[in-house]
């Protein structure tokens, strides 16, 4: 954290401490800058010390610091965690055909009534009334066991039409990706995205990097194709459809599942293929799932990709979701008025998720909470109880930390 520039002409606090300063909020889940510094005594940052070897500034420090502050700074740090985790492998395990796969989704994240600095991003109603708002598009690593990691960040800008959200999203994708290849260049993906993405720049983009893809897929989207499902829909053969039985409930019965899938559709003389995956109880209307992907379908890997389509709502849950409504309160305005911070604030949001995901996903935390009977939340009540009230022994600290040779994740 000390490699970031330092701004300021003159220094109480070091870059490294202003910047975990910044991290707490995030890590301790404390919602605001006020409640940050209402809820730090003198024993917090006794311990505080003791367990980072770090003084703890006020926040409006940290603020400050932040308003001048290069966003690409923090997108850069972020961007030396995220790689280390990869070095070591941590999400292999969750790797489909050696590739990784990631969410493209985005999302508001505050909007004001005036304009809180030059250039914000507007939408007007059909009353005329203006609403200036932050919106960000999102590439997050995302895994089966719930794991959603931020790996890039393209913000919106006011020299597109939010009015029309479909055009604004595109665009921003175009520099997202760009963003990504070049912070991940060897790294292989399986990019996962909604209804709007199925367009001819978005094919040539993943085929130009050399990504796969597996989209939601509306009927509607691209009409020549959904002429040509229609059509061979109904000669679907045994070959190509898969039905299992999954498991009984007393109440409702069987809970069947289909798969039907079409490989080689012609689309701009490119090929791609065409699944639909349905889940239901007997005598229930099922729910169906309908995807759009490049990778090729066969009865192996029929469930697996179905799996990974649904996939694409980890980012919304465990991604935005916990962000905003889990203690993290990423819509917060914790700087109203300068944009630089504001999202230099969001990086440390993504950060600081990350971490605490490297904690609560961790194969031995997971049995103790279990054990013990309690949730997360509590958990992060107790934490900051002890931060405030009992003296935490760092010897104690480091004979525990020796005992974790090996960190396993399930």
């Amino acid at each position: 954290m000390d490699s970031i520039p330092d701004h300021r002409k003159r220094c109480t606090y070091s870059v490294a401490e202003i910047i975990m300063a910044g991290l707490c909020l995030s890590l301790f889940k404390m919602g605001s800058r006020n409640n940050a510094d209402n809820l730090i005594n003198n024993r917090f940052e006794s311990n505080y010390l003791n367990c980072f070897g770090l003084r703890l500034p006020i926040q409006d420090t940290v603020n400050d610091f932040l308003c001048g502050l290069d966003p690409r700074e923090l997108e850069s740090f972020k961007r030396i965690l995220v790689g280390k985790l990869l070095e070591k492998k941590v999400f292999d395990k969750w790797k489909y055909d050696g590739r990784h796969l990631v969410a493209i989704d985005g999302t508001g994240i505050n909007s004001f009534d005036k304009e809180p600095f030059p250039g914000c991003p507007y939408k007007r109603s059909k009353t005329g009334k203006v609403t200036y708002s932050c919106h960000v598009l999102e590439a997050k690593l995302v895994c089966v066991n719930g794991f959603c990691i931020s790996l890039a960040t393209e913000w919106l800008n006011n020299s597109e039409d939010l009015s029309g959200k479909q055009d604004c999203e595109l665009k921003a994708f175009k520099r997202l990706s760009e963003k990504l290849k070049r912070d991940y260049p060897r790294l292989p993906l399986i990019v996962c995205a909604d209804a709007l993405y199925p367009n001819q720049n978005f094919f040539q983009i993943c085929q130009h990097y050399g990504w796969r893809f597996i989209l939601t897929f509306k009927e509607g989207t691209l009409k020549s194709l959904w002429s040509d499902i229609d059509d061979l829909r109904p000669l679907l053969i045994k070959e190509q459809s898969v039905e299992k039985i999954v498991s009984k409930d007393p109440k409702k019965g069987w809970l069947n599942q289909n798969c039907f899938y079409i490989n080689g559709l012609l689309y701009r003389k490119k090929e791609y293929n065409w699944l639909e995956y349905k889940q239901g109880y007997q005598n229930e209307v099922p729910d169906r799932f309908v995807y759009l992907t490049d990778i090729p379908l066969d009865k192996s890997n029929i469930w697996k990709v179905a799996t990974l389509g649904r996939l694409r709502w980890t980012i919304e849950n465990q991604g935005f979701n916990t962000q905003k409504n889990q203690g993290y309160e990423v819509g917060h305005k914790y700087s109203r008025k300068n944009f630089w911070a504001m999202r230099n604030y969001y990086q440390l949001t993504q950060i600081g998720h990350l971490i605490n995901q490297l904690t609560e996903k961790l194969q031995k935390v997971k049995v103790l909470l279990s054990e013990s009977g309690q949730s997360w939340k509590l958990l992060f009540i107790d934490m900051l109880a002890s931060m405030r009230k009992e003296y935490i022994d760092t010897t104690e600290i480091e004979s525990e930390i020796l005992k974790y040779k090996q960190l396993r994740y399930t």
